[in-house]
């Protein structure tokens, strides 16, 4: 079974408070979105890449692979007004006999067994959505109240989410809603039931300029490995 991957990374990152967009700054000797694509082919060299960026982003990164010699092969689709947008450009381009993982490129820090786990049980369930427990306290507030959460019964979620193509496909052929926040809440509005394995605490969300540095110092240690 050919196994996809849909790289999303359109973001212009205006928390990181800089002129460059994220996914394009430099971190442990590359630009973060490269050492994405690699987490992706230690795991798994034969995996099939589909980078999603805007198209005024299109020569910036042609620019990057050049300078940085990258050469993991890849296929570019044009980014939309929403990651929901972009996603459903990405899977354009993806075999309806496939399985797609669908990922942030700015997650450089995916381990290779939450891989494993995501891509196996995909191919046994048609889904599989990465989780981390919470190990902070939780409050809920509402209409200027607030209330605790139990976080044992929570579950933060992660990239990257796997799905069967043909349905994943399917599940995207419909309007966009504001509940739409990641993929597998498209893929549950069409009536399937999500399936859930275990992530890795570190596979975080480079967002900020703190995550930004915890990044690197990750990294870093993962290169020394």
């Amino acid at each position: 079974m050919l196994k996809y991957v849909v790289i999303t990374a359109g973001g212009t990152g205006k928390r990181m408070r800089r002129a460059k967009p994220k996914q394009f700054i430099e971190v442990a000797g590359k630009p973060l979105l490269m050492h994405t694509f690699e987490a992706f082919v230690r795991f798994d060299p034969s995996l099939h890449f589909v980078l999603v960026i805007s198209d005024n982003m299109v020569g910036c990164w042609l620019e990057l692979v050049k300078q940085y010699k990258f050469n993991i092969a890849h296929q570019i689709a044009s980014g939309g007004p929403s990651r929901f947008h972009s996603v459903k450009s990405g899977l354009r381009l993806v075999p309806e006999d496939a399985i797609v993982a669908i990922h942030d490129g700015v997650r450089p820090l995916v381990s290779e067994e939450t891989l494993s786990r995501v891509f196996d049980n995909a191919i046994r369930f048609g889904n599989a959505i990465p989780v981390v427990e919470s190990k902070d306290s939780l409050r809920q507030v509402h209409y200027g109240t607030n209330q605790p959460l139990d976080r044992g019964g929570i579950r933060l979620v992660q990239t990257p989410q796997a799905f069967q193509a043909g349905i994943i496909k399917k599940a995207y052929n419909r309007n966009y809603k504001d509940i739409f926040t990641d993929d597998a809440t498209v893929y549950e509005a069409s009536g399937h039931r999500i399936t859930l394995v275990e992530g890795n605490p570190e596979n975080i969300k480079v967002t900020t300029p703190d995550d930004l540095i915890l990044a690197e110092a990750l990294l870093m240690q993962r290169m020394r490995q």
